[in-house]
């Protein structure tokens, strides 16, 4: 016989308990006292590869590679090659084991880069370096002097001393090309394969000691071989330039920190780029990152975008005091001020 609601009561109702139980849950998050420092070194796929400095982390430790993934309280924050961490769990350097990053610690310097000049979306390449080290070639493939533009605006706002490395020179002279970047009293050093072997390595070398150096450029110019050749133990793997395209293939997949031998500083290899967005450089900024003609600006008029007839700096290139490049230093900040704001004319 079916049961009327009204033949219910409330000795017939089942409660289910509660799986959360009745205590409200906390805010409060663990204070990790016991977290450990160290470097982040390598990420691929939510890992992190940090090295643990010697003592560290209990009294004689060696020095160790230690596997870390994101702890979950650090929520969408990004970690990148260079971050100085903390870490709690298994930080013995156990292949096996795992430790959790728990704390970032503030950045001295942000290297980023976007898609394109149009793209809000920035992409933070490697965090605490010091130095850019822009690596071009001067033949096969043919240097791209836009590009290495870019890259000093990029190193400028980023706070990072630029370094340029011309390789190749046995195929190709230096001197023409270095004629655009004299103004800019751009530090560089030109490289060659020769009868005695590579050349120009010792003086890099000296340029990266005690400094955390980002090196880039696009593929194929040699950046992998300079690494291996200052790290000896890095077996990056060297890409050649096709013979139709004359580009290079991409063989590094993920940004990788590297000691120089006796640990007297870091060399931080890229992957290849073939593009080098700048939607995160305020416009009115790029001309302070062109040294050379920022001073004929004073004469501009107010608002002036420095890509349009009333601009001062024709003039000022016209007279020469922007120095011998003046004419081609200046079409090359309209350029990028053009592909900054998406003008492709």
């Amino acid at each position: 016989m079916t049961r009327r609601t009204s033949d219910y009561d409330e000795s017939d109702v089942r409660i289910r308990p509660s799986r959360r139980g009745s205590r409200p849950r906390s805010k409060d998050r663990p204070a990790h006292e016991d977290a450990v420092p160290g470097l982040v070194i390598a990420v691929d796929r939510g890992r992190y590869t940090v090295l643990v400095a010697k003592g560290v982390g209990g009294k004689g430790n060696p020095e160790r590679i230690v596997t870390a993934m994101k702890a979950r309280e650090l929520g969408r924050k990004g970690i990148v090659v260079g971050d100085d961490v903390e870490l709690v769990g298994d930080t013995t350097g156990n292949p096996d084991g795992l430790a959790r990053i728990v704390r970032l610690t503030p950045r001295r310097s942000v290297l980023r880069r976007t898609a394109d000049d149009t793209d809000p979306v920035e992409r933070v390449i490697v965090s605490n370096a010091d130095q850019l080290v822009i690596v071009t070639a001067l033949a096969n493939p043919e240097p791209r002097p836009r590009m290495i533009d870019r890259c000093l605006v990029a190193a400028y706002d980023a706070g990072l001393d630029p370094l340029l490395v011309l390789t190749k020179a046995d195929l190709a002279d230096a001197d023409d090309f270095l004629a655009h970047y004299a103004p800019l009293n751009v530090r560089y050093i030109v490289t060659a394969t020769g009868d005695s072997g590579f050349e120009g390595l010792e003086a890099l070398h000296e340029q990266l000691v005690d400094r955390i150096s980002v090196f880039i450029g696009h593929s194929g110019v040699g950046k992998s071989t300079l690494v291996n050749g200052l790290v000896p133990d890095a077996r990056r793997a060297v890409g050649v330039v096709n013979d139709f395209t004359g580009r290079g293939r991409h063989t590094s997949s993920s940004a990788v920190a590297l000691r120089l031998p006796e640990g007297a500083g870091w060399v931080i290899d890229t992957p290849g780029v073939r593009s080098f967005g700048l939607a995160h450089v305020d416009l009115a900024r790029i001309i302070q990152h062109f040294p050379d003609l920022e001073a004929g600006t004073s004469q501009c008029p107010r608002g002036c975008t420095h890509d349009e007839e009333e601009c001062a700096l024709d003039a000022w290139v016209a007279s020469g005091q922007a120095g011998p490049a003046g004419t081609s230093r200046l079409e090359s900040l309209r350029r990028l001020l053009r592909a900054r704001s998406g003008d492709t004319e």
